[in-house]
């Protein structure tokens, strides 16, 4: 089989691998770009297996301000990635998100200060408030809660596949394969080797690979603190139902839950003991055994309902400091990182995939993501709450 040459190859083509292929297109049409994706059909990419929240209530100023581009770009995303006249379908509800706050209502409200110094429409609430607003909630046990107006969900894969027709309709090549293993050079990546035999060469080198992005990383010698981690989705259709949407309401213990478009509710969390390991097998019984008394003692009404389905999918958990690694790594040219966004990639990706395409092209930044450079991995130096420690 004839070996290609590209100016850059993307491994894996979720959400910010099709995103960043965008924007290299975008900024540069003169490129050739290759996606290389292994399941085209996404069945169990991270990406459409995840609640599709965005989010604007961070408490690192970065993070604050790629969700408040990706607002930007959800409001316009259809009119902008319109092939022809195809145009992708996002649905984005702004329903709201609600976090209740226990014992740490003084971080709470440092993040609260730092969010609306930078325009974000976030309020506090108090318990009569929250009473007041969802009368089937119980917040006993709580101090009050953050709301984020503009906050909310929207349609994983529509945006997807919105990205991916737009960089295709500028020229971004999309290959149907599994990348075996990242080729190098000394200290320069040279492209990679395809499962079916094909070699790819390559200056530049994007690792998207998501919950495998330490495993390909590996490959070429680079060891990222970076772990697939499965976390359960379950679908609920209650008895009593709530007069209007529910916000993704999130509760001190992490349990969350929200109304999905058809009135259904949808409810999970992250827990410690959550397996590491590309696990994609559902349990109903950690809903039953644990999620459910939780859920019914702070809505007593869902104390009856029926346990419609549920899925799983994989977080990619950077186990460092659980905040994404972006840039070039250090000790290999031409490898680019966009890795580690422990269950944020999806609404993470648009200002990710910009910043990555004008650091490749060496464009003057739009917004400097450099606080999330790979160099702290290697100096073991995690994101705390108000930047580097």
């Amino acid at each position: 089989m004839k070996n290609r040459s590209y100016d850059v190859v993307i491994i894996g083509g979720g959400i910010m691998g099709c995103s960043t292929s965008f924007y290299l297109m975008n900024t540069d049409g003169g490129l050739k770009v290759a996606v290389i994706e292994r399941d085209p059909t996404y069945e169990r990419a991270s990406t459409t297996l995840s609640l599709a929240n965005a989010r604007i209530q961070f408490s690192l100023r970065e993070n604050i301000q790629i969700s408040q581009y990706t607002f930007q770009i959800l409001e316009r995303f259809e009119e902008e990635m319109a092939v022809d006249e195809d145009k992708p379908s996002v649905s984005f509800h702004r329903e709201g998100n609600l976090f209740l706050v226990g014992q740490r209502r003084e971080a709470v409200q440092r993040a609260l200060n730092l969010q609306r110094s930078l325009g974000c429409q976030v309020q506090w609430w108090s318990l009569e408030k929250i009473k007041q607003t969802y009368p089937l909630y119980d917040p006993k046990n709580v101090e009050g809660g953050t709301f984020g107006s503009e906050d909310g969900h929207f349609d994983a894969y529509g945006v997807l596949m919105g990205y991916k027709a737009k960089a295709r309709s500028l020229g971004a090549e999309f290959i149907k394969d599994e990348v075996k293993a990242i080729k190098t050079a000394g200290k320069q990546v040279t492209g990679v080797e395809l499962a079916e035999g094909e070699a790819l060469h390559a200056d530049v080198v994007v690792n998207c690979a998501g919950a495998w992005a330490a495993e390909m990383a590996q490959t070429a010698g680079v060891k990222l603190p970076v772990q697939p981690v499965k976390r359960q989705v379950f679908v609920l259709d209650t008895k009593v139902k709530p007069e209007g949407p529910l916000p993704l309401t999130v509760l001190p213990s992490g349990l969350y839950f929200r109304t999905d478009t058809s009135g259904l509710i949808l409810v999970g969390k992250s827990m410690e003991d959550d397996p590491v390991g590309f696990d994609f097998s559902w349990d109903d019984k950690l809903f039953t055994s644990i999620l459910w008394p939780e859920l019914a003692e702070f809505v007593p009404a869902f104390d009856t309902l029926k346990l419609v389905r549920g899925w799983a999918g994989l977080y990619a958990v950077n186990t460092l400091d659980g905040n994404a690694i972006l840039g070039e790594w250090p000790e290999l040219k031409g490898f680019y990182l966009a890795n580690g966004f422990s269950g944020h990639g999806l609404q993470q990706a648009p200002a990710v995939a910009r910043f990555l395409s004008e650091l490749i092209l060496d464009r003057p930044l739009s917004l400097d993501l450099t606080i999330f450079k790979p160099e702290r991995i290697l100096e073991n130096r995690p994101l705390s709450e108000g930047g580097l420690v």
